[in-house]
């Protein structure tokens, strides 16, 4: 009796524990991923099949290209759900002000959907709205899969090598529970908006906006903005219209956040950005915004500075200046012997033959292995950025040499955002 109440009790753990195995499986594996049974497992195991589709260096890029379908074509809900949501759960003044509806949707991912709308002023919009109730599951799945993660960590020595999963997971669960309440975009699009105004005059980023969103008609679960015009960039990548010198423009825009502010779009996937008409960059989603301490940001911009210079030396003294205290000379010296051979002609290599984020990952660990640096939770919304920005290059222009092509956007990062 005891013994099977024993494996009675046992069976939830193992299945689950089995399920981990089996999602790690489909991510990693060289054939095609069940993209409807990972979303079945629930919310954490899109959010982290979505970081797999932005590591060309771990998988492949066909794996990741297909991955990455869960940034904007997750399954959608039934139409009675959608009206169901609505009547339950927007605001009175949006069924005032709605007189159209498109009850299919334009686009789909994990957390909501979004369709088509009109306001009886006229005005063309779009309606996101939570598809269900994700938070309580979501948090346990969680909690379930630091465990798993930390045994995984045990077994696979290769989970090491990407930095630290412990952390990045804390990350994930931090800006999808922020995700999951809609008011949020309109909070974090506004502070974009406003660090934008304040740079205006130092650095200007006239291709920059945002949508204009309906605060009077949105609340936790429903969210109206202006519909834009236009293409995403996973539609321009697909469509092979992405200009190189936009790519640039981006860099600059969203590096000057990341670098020198600190506060930044923490979830700019290529699904996340619509260029308009005009060819201006929509930042969408801006539920998700990210703080880099000064300490962080700054070393990690003088690194790729002194790198893009090709003075090496100076580059890996920013990533000892993360360290609590400086090293004792040996490990220093050691440091810098294990980066020159990571770096070794990196100047002269394109991103297709050697990846920003496949040498940044190998950075990290030598960088908290030897020099005792400490990027600590808040440096990894910026690598993720970077692993965003590296795969579009990847999937668009293989040939470039990325860090020579940045030079001049972190040039102007030193003198427009006082970053001497």
């Amino acid at each position: 009796m005891h013994t099977s109440h024993y494996i009675h009790s046992s069976l939830p753990v193992i299945v689950r524990l089995l399920k981990f195995i089996l999602f790690m499986r489909q991510v990693t594996r060289e054939s095609p991923a069940n993209l409807k049974w990972i979303e079945r497992q629930g919310l954490l195991a899109v959010k982290l099949a979505q970081i797999f589709a932005l590591r060309p260096d771990i998988i492949s890029l066909e794996k990741c290209k297909q991955l990455q379908a869960l940034y904007s074509s997750a399954s959608t809900i039934p139409t009675e759900d959608v009206f169901r949501i609505l009547k339950e759960k927007a605001p009175d003044a949006y069924h005032d002000e709605i007189s159209w509806f498109d009850v299919e949707p334009l686009a789909a991912a994990s957390v909501g959907q979004v369709h088509r709308a009109r306001l009886k002023s006229g005005e063309e919009v779009v309606v996101k709205i939570i598809k269900g109730d994700h938070e309580k599951k979501f948090k346990r799945d969680v909690k379930r899969m630091s465990r798993w993660l930390k045994i995984a960590m045990i077994i696979s020595p290769k989970l090491r090598k990407v930095g630290n999963p412990i952390a990045l997971l804390e990350h994930v669960e931090d800006y999808t529970l922020r995700e999951l309440d809609l008011r949020n975009e309109i909070n974090g699009a506004s502070r974009l908006s406003t660090i934008k105004e304040d740079l205006s005059s130092d650095f200007p980023m006239p291709r920059l906006r945002f949508p204009e969103y309906y605060p009077d008609l949105s609340n936790r679960h429903v969210l109206v903005s202006e519909l834009v015009k236009g293409q995403t960039l996973e539609q321009g990548i697909e469509s092979s219209s992405l200009e190189w010198d936009d790519l640039l423009e981006l860099f600059r825009i969203h590096g000057a956040f990341m670098f020198g502010i600190g506060t930044f779009h923490g979830d700019l996937h290529p699904g996340n950005c619509i260029m308009d008409p005009d060819g201006n960059f929509v930042f969408i989603d801006n539920g998700a915004i990210c703080e880099a301490p000064r300490k962080v940001s700054k070393s990690l911009f003088n690194f790729f500075y002194h790198l893009s210079a090709d003075d090496k030396d100076l580059a890996f003294e920013s990533l000892i200046s993360l360290a609590e205290r400086r090293p004792r000379s040996d490990d220093v010296n050691q440091f810098k012997k294990d980066m020159h051979v990571i770096y070794n002609d990196f100047e002269n290599l394109s991103v297709g033959q050697q990846s920003l984020t496949e040498v940044m990952m190998k950075t990290v660990r030598s960088a908290v292995e030897n020099a005792g640096a400490d990027y600590g939770e808040e440096g990894f919304p910026i690598i993720r950025s970077l692993m965003y920005m590296d795969g579009l290059v990847i999937r668009t222009y293989p040939d470039v040499k990325l860090i020579s092509e940045m030079r001049a956007s972190l040039d102007e990062f030193k003198s427009g955002l006082d970053l001497e």
